[in-house]
């Protein structure tokens, strides 16, 4: 892939999520599970989604059964779980892997462009975060422990940013 917006991962009916519908905006992708000791933070996912979606922010959740078998639900499954037990109104697409030889492309390609921690490439857990900014740069990546309000400032300023055109 040349750019970020060149990506379309499949939603979670199996049809293309086009990334290009996301230029201009600020967008948090995250690798999700249902079971993991990190889900509680699809509450502060979905908060500040609520809160900064107008000026501009998307949130991306990624269902990943890779660690710990902790997403085994089916797409649908995995959807109604994420709106009923959090509210979440931000997309969640199709179960991907983000490892290994069958890594969706979408890792392959934020992976790519910034390394963890001590230059690792792979993914560590369930709930990992890459904030990417209004021009489809990978801006940063957090850890599973970061905590999504943790990095509230950061994305508020990234929103006060403008595309470059």
């Amino acid at each position: 892939m040349s750019s970020f917006y060149d990506l379309a991962p499949l939603n979670k009916k199996g049809e293309p999520f086009s990334f290009s519908q996301l230029k201009g905006k600020v967008v948090l992708i995250v690798n999700v599970a249902s079971e993991c000791g990190f889900t509680p933070q699809y509450k502060e996912l979905e908060e500040l989604y609520k809160k900064h979606k107008e000026a501009g922010l998307e949130i991306i959740g990624f269902p990943c059964n890779q660690f710990g078998h902790q997403e085994q639900g089916t797409d649908e499954e995995i959807g109604q779980f994420c709106k009923l037990n959090y509210g979440v109104t931000f997309p969640i697409l199709k179960k991907i892997n983000v490892n290994g030889a069958e890594a969706d492309p979408v890792y392959e390609y934020l992976k790519s462009q910034k390394s963890g921690i001590m230059g690792f490439k792979g993914i560590k857990w369930n709930f990992e975060k890459f904030l990417v900014d209004r021009n489809g740069k990978v801006h940063d990546r957090y850890s599973s422990l970061t905590k999504p309000h943790s990095i509230e400032n950061t994305i508020v300023s990234l929103l006060n940013e403008k595309a470059a055109l």
